[in-house]
């Protein structure tokens, strides 16, 4: 029987991933590596301004040394997000994180389409940061191998060194360096209290949703909102068109009548944990989803883009059907309006 609190939660999760991907590799192609490792960098700030401080009370962080706060922060974090991360115990200023394959920021392939100014966008943009936030200037991060380079993944250290580091030490790479053995018992996991297992599941959709929201609204900064639109609605089709069958297959829908079409619309977008309703007319079927978790919080031109890229993996799953459909989509404040039919004849 279809559970919308956990299969269309899911189904929600893998798709806004895999928008996540197609965006960063349309930009990529499109605009360069600088414009890449640009967009990485005030994506990854913008995130660690949002959720550094603000979690670590929520992941039981808050009486631990700074290296090895850090350091379990991005176990329990990125595992929250259905990233594997594993936490490597040394001393309390000096503890490690080693990102496992495959990895959830280039998942599958789209990691041989990523460039190398990527990851040092992100590392610049978070890891970096870190010490500064927490208003301890002599703690930065050591990067020992990289996703990009070919070498055992993404992998390095926090660290408390003995002086206050410059801007340019905060982020040091030290290839050579090998992490501690990993030990089982070592590894932290999120408080029972606040973590339970429905809450996990829509951490992980809402970790996904919030790297496409957040990344729509970093490269309108970058390269302005006409571009941003115009990649973000091709990468947006595009993953709709691919990630239909997987979708529909998920939640045990048909490729078949208008009928089915609206039956998955309605179980897929129920996975948002908007409202969906749904009245059926004259060949015609017409949802209404409220309040729109998609552009919560965000205002002017950044919401219309946001909802403008959105749209179009909704229009790219349709399209991705044997039959042709119509769709037109209304909004109205917080709220779609889908109005779905057969595509006429002789168009």
């Amino acid at each position: 029987m279809f559970n919308p609190s956990s299969t269309s939660i899911s189904v929600q999760a893998d798709l806004h991933h895999q928008y996540f991907l197609g965006l960063q590799l349309m930009v990529a192609v499109e605009k360069g590596p600088t414009i890449v490792g640009d967009w990485m960098f005030h994506l990854f700030r913008q995130q660690h301004e949002d959720k550094f401080l603000s979690s670590f009370n929520k992941l039981g962080l808050e009486n631990l040394s700074h290296a090895v706060a850090c350091a379990k922060y991005h176990v329990l974090s990125n595992s929250v997000g259905g990233v594997r991360v594993e936490y490597l115990a040394e001393t309390d200023t000096k503890a490690w994180v080693r990102f496992r394959y495959p990895r959830w920021m280039y998942d599958g392939p789209a990691i041989c389409g990523i460039p190398i100014e990527a990851s040092r966008g992100f590392l610049k943009g978070w890891y970096a940061q870190n010490g500064i936030t927490l208003k301890n200037p002599r703690l930065g991060f050591v990067c020992v191998s990289e996703d990009l380079t070919g070498d055992f993944g993404f992998c390095g250290y926090f660290k408390e060194f003995e002086k206050d580091l410059l801007p340019e030490e905060r982020l040091q790479f030290s290839p050579k360096e090998r992490p501690p053995r990993f030990n089982q018992a070592d590894q932290p996991i999120p408080p029972k209290e606040h973590w339970s297992l429905e809450r996990l599941a829509k951490a992980n959709r809402n970790y996904s949703i919030e790297f496409c929201r957040n990344g729509i609204k970093e490269l309108i900064k970058i390269i302005g909102s006409a571009d941003t639109q115009d990649i973000g609605k091709r990468a947006a089709r595009l993953t709709g068109l691919q990630q239909y069958a997987h979708m529909a297959k998920t939640l045990n829908c048909i490729d078949g009548s208008l009928n089915d079409a609206g039956e998955f619309l309605v179980k897929a977008l129920e996975g948002m944990g908007d409202t969906i309703k749904r009245s059926d007319k004259s060949n015609q079927i017409t949802l209404q989803q409220s309040p729109l978790r998609i552009i919560r919080g965000i205002e002017g031109e950044e919401r219309e883009v946001v909802l403008a890229c959105w749209i179009e993996l909704w229009r790219g799953a349709l399209q991705s059907h044997r039959e042709f459909m119509d769709l037109k989509i209304k909004n109205i404040g917080d709220e779609l309006i889908w109005c779905l039919s057969l595509e006429s004849e002789g168009r």
